[in-house]
């Protein structure tokens, strides 16, 4: 582990109580958080109506903060608690019009995303569900899937059950071709995996901060590419998405940023929250986050492997995100037992390991060491 992430990996306290690598479930919190909560809380005692004037130039330096680390304009990204909120939101802006109203979809989506299709099919849209095989997504497939009928391809950039990534570059031309658009959920994959909107291209892409971006659990947000946000007129936003909202003067236009996909009120501690983590990854930089979190992932197969355990993430370091999924007989079991000994993992339909760049490598071999006893003791 070089100096910088040995630097970094004491920010994090949690990792001196067990050994965490559940960072596809929730990132651990690092320490600097511990102040944003005093300063909050000392803020609500001292109540002044003059904190909003610094919360308001928190949450907008936040949102630019997180445009930044995506390579997206100033501007081009909104806060909300959430990713549902944020997607729902979003998908008002279009009209679902036979014969351009599909919207091209996989079956790999967490379970937010159909949910909310199917929602928008009594407005129009009709959801069009791309197979996956063997918990991977045939991108040729996915193509064939999008044409002159596909008003949106709404798509997982990584596989919340297994990691498994989906090559983005081939669905954003194929969309291109026929005038379709691209919401991109990176909820799985933003903190881990380098993003760049900008050299993608990517005309919306969502994600959140309490998994790799080590933020808190309120706090996702959706990137606009800059040339869309004329044309959007979402029909629920609140107050805050007004061009000028803090002249409290009834609202004639939304704004001209992302924030015009903004609700009401906004959660300022989230954001304030988030920002410590976000920070911390802009510093040590995303090659080197990647390069490390690779070696980890490429480990925990190995010796996965070794034992005979199932690992179900590809192998290829450019088709996998940050977790690897591993099944095997009573994986579930192991999973509860592995957690109640202080080896931090999650279970969804498959036992996941997830290092971070505050892990070490020899954390990652004792995290070995005990599930391959446990699965062992399972079998036997």
């Amino acid at each position: 582990m070089d100096t910088t992430l040995s630097a970094v990996r004491a920010e994090f306290p949690i990792l001196e109580k067990c050994t965490y690598l559940n960072s596809n479930s929730t990132g651990a919190f690092p320490r600097g958080m511990e102040a944003v909560f005093q300063r909050y809380s000392q803020t609500l005692l001292n109540w002044r109506d003059e904190a909003w004037e610094g919360w308001w130039a928190d949450w907008l330096g936040y949102m630019d903060a997180v445009a930044r680390f995506i390579n997206g304009a100033p501007g081009s990204v909104v806060t909300d608690t959430n990713l549902t909120t944020l997607l729902g939101r979003l998908a008002t802006c279009f009209d679902y019009q036979s014969p351009r109203n599909r919207v091209v979809t996989t079956d790999l989506e967490f379970p937010t995303v159909p949910f909310l299709w199917k929602g928008f099919g009594r407005y129009g849209a009709e959801a069009v569900v791309v197979p996956s095989e063997n918990g991977r997504m045939d991108e040729e497939r996915l193509c064939a899937a999008i044409d002159e009928r596909t008003l949106l391809v709404s798509l997982a950039h990584a596989s919340f059950a297994t990691g498994a990534l989906v090559d983005l570059a081939p669905v954003l031309k194929r969309a291109r071709e026929v005038g379709a658009l691209v919401i991109v959920d990176a909820y799985q994959s933003v903190g881990a995996v380098p993003i760049d909107v900008e050299a993608l291209g990517v005309d919306f892409l969502l994600g959140g901060a309490h998994k790799w971006m080590c933020g808190s659990t309120e706090s996702a947000f959706l990137y606009v590419r800059p040339a869309l946000l004329s044309s959007l007129r979402p029909a629920a936003t609140g107050w805050i998405a007004g061009e000028n909202p803090l002249n409290f003067e009834p609202a004639r236009d939304w704004a001209n940023t992302a924030r015009r996909l903004a609700s009401g009120t906004p959660a300022v501690l989230p954001s304030q929250l988030s920002r410590v983590g976000l920070e911390l990854l802009a510093q040590v930089g995303m090659p080197t986050i990647r390069a490390h979190s690779l070696r980890c992932t490429a480990r925990v197969m190995e010796r996965a492997e070794e034992a005979g355990l199932t690992v179900v993430t590809p192998r290829q370091d450019s088709r996998r995100a940050g977790v690897v999924a591993l099944r095997f007989q009573g994986d579930a079991e192991v999973a509860r037992r592995m957690v109640a000994r202080g080896f931090i993992c999650s279970y969804r339909g498959a036992l996941r390991v997830a290092p971070h760049f505050y892990n070490t490598l020899e954390e990652v071999d004792r995290f070995m060491d005990a599930l391959v006893a446990e699965a062992r003791r399972e079998k036997a």
